[in-house]
């Protein structure tokens, strides 16, 4: 599973873009759960932001979501958390 997250906006308007690949990793199915999670509570349109707040996409295999700050699911704020912090 591959998850990529683009993160836009904020203060600066400086993107960010990370993405993991959970192929052979040991805590795959802790990744996918979170995932699966996280999309199920998604618009698939861009949502309204806040003036200086974060807006995400979010891409699992050819499924992408938006969400934005601030209101994310805990799912949400972790997977993006996750990935931005661990992908390349």
């Amino acid at each position: 599973m591959r998850i990529q997250v683009r993160r836009t906006g904020g203060f600066a308007g400086i993107e960010r873009q990370a993405e993991v690949d959970t192929a052979g990793r040991p805590d795959a199915p802790e990744w996918h759960a979170l995932a699966e999670h996280a999309l199920s509570t998604a618009r698939h349109t861009p949502p309204p932001g806040v003036p200086d707040g974060f807006t995400y996409r979010i891409t699992v295999d050819n499924r992408t979501v938006y969400c934005a700050d601030p209101v994310l699911t805990e799912a949400q704020r972790t997977l993006i958390r996750r990935v931005l912090k661990e992908g390349a």
